[in-house]
């Protein structure tokens, strides 16, 4: 039998059946404990690799928010944009009082079950407790993969799935409309772009005179806008690697972007030296970028000037995705315009689109009974 080396770690059989794997590392000795010799291996190579990679491994008494803690800092937070760590923060946050006491190595599906009821009894909606489960279950794969823990106990659990939220969109009539309603306001050219070219607001605040080519009608969407606590105003990356496009422009938004920055030229003179040269296309009267949230409660005045009802400014995404779908444009298309990471992500927000277009099919199929093609 060939000698093992030095910090391979040893593997033995303990008297009440079970395997236990001892590992050295740092002057300290990390044990894992399986039902067999294969599973405690596993956990063995995953920790020897864990430590190769620069991983610190954790002391089998550690405890759940601990470890989820520990996991936010160094594996979350390096890897995903500013908001995307807050979200996640958040739903671990939620979880900390209720399991995270608990030992990680002897987490079980059962106090994770617990936990999602509740928080459902304390008035968590069913889809913020989905999008928490689904945070955790990342985070204890993790675990696995560390060494950690032999299973993940989120795989095991029943996940309370939320009733689907009946999509709001504007019809061609309202957004008509809106788009007279607010002729005049500042942001009128921000509703305009949104709802003809299904930009998220994000990536619309981010916009600089230097991504539209007027020329060509086209814009690119190479960033976003985002406000950090601490930070301010700053420009990070698209959210998917498919948020960066071209986009085709009618030339009733080209049309409108060309007032807004005549508009926008008075604003610099008016300004003067407090003018900020930032080459936004959507700036305050001195030139600095546009709150999100107060360009969602001027939109929700826009919409009660043009009598229409009250939804999301995002809905006006939706609204454009929605128009060209009903007017028969292939969601391939559909897809690239709005940046979706995948034709699925498309076909599954939209699938209320479905019966009205299922419904042209008999008078398509109504074809082959042409009098002409019916033989005699």
């Amino acid at each position: 039998m060939a000698r093992r080396g030095r910090g391979e770690g040893t593997v033995y059989r303990r008297a009440d059946g079970r395997w236990e794997a001892a590992f050295g590392f740092g002057g300290r000795r990390q044990r894992y404990v399986a039902r067999s010799q294969r599973d405690v291996r596993i956990k063995l190579l995953a920790a020897r690799r864990a430590l190769e990679q620069g991983i610190v491994l954790s002391g089998s008494s550690q405890r759940v928010e601990e470890y989820l803690t520990q996991w936010l800092e160094d594996s979350v937070r390096p890897s995903v944009r500013w908001t995307t760590h807050r979200a996640y923060a958040l739903c671990m946050r939620r979880l900390f009082p209720l399991i995270g006491h608990l030992r990680l190595a002897a987490l079980t599906p059962q106090a994770v079950q617990a936990a999602y009821a509740a928080l459902l009894t304390k008035g968590l909606s069913r889809r913020s407790v989905e999008q928490t489960h689904t945070v955790l279950h990342r985070a204890l794969r993790q675990a696995v993969l560390w060494g950690l823990m032999l299973r993940n106990p989120t795989e095991a659990v029943t996940v309370p799935r939320p009733s689907r939220r009946e999509m709001q969109t504007l019809t061609e009539e309202e957004v008509g409309r809106l788009f007279q309603a607010s002729r005049g306001h500042r942001l009128h050219a921000l509703w305009v772009l949104l709802a003809t070219t299904g930009l998220r607001l994000g990536e619309a605040l981010g916009l600089l005179w230097s991504d539209v080519d007027f020329a060509s009608g086209r814009l690119v969407v190479n960033r976003a806008l985002q406000r950090q606590p601490g930070v301010g105003y700053v420009f990070v990356e698209p959210k998917t690697a498919r948020s960066r496009r071209t986009v085709y422009l009618a030339l009733g938004t080209l049309a409108s972007l060309a007032e807004h920055r005549r508009r926008q030229r008075g604003d610099q003179l008016a300004a003067g030296p407090e003018w900020n040269n930032s080459g936004l296309i959507f700036a305050t009267p001195v030139g600095r970028p546009v709150d999100g949230t107060w360009a969602i409660k001027w939109f929700h005045r826009a919409l009660e000037a043009a009598g229409l009802p009250r939804l999301r400014l995002h809905d006006l995404r939706h609204t454009a995705a929605t128009h060209l779908l009903r007017r028969g444009v292939h969601p391939k298309v559909v897809q690239e315009l709005l940046g979706h990471s995948t034709i699925s992500l498309t076909l599954d927000t939209y699938s209320h689109v479905a019966p009205a277009l299922h419904a042209e099919v008999a008078g398509h199929m109504q074809a082959l009974f042409c009098e002409s093609r019916i033989p005699t």
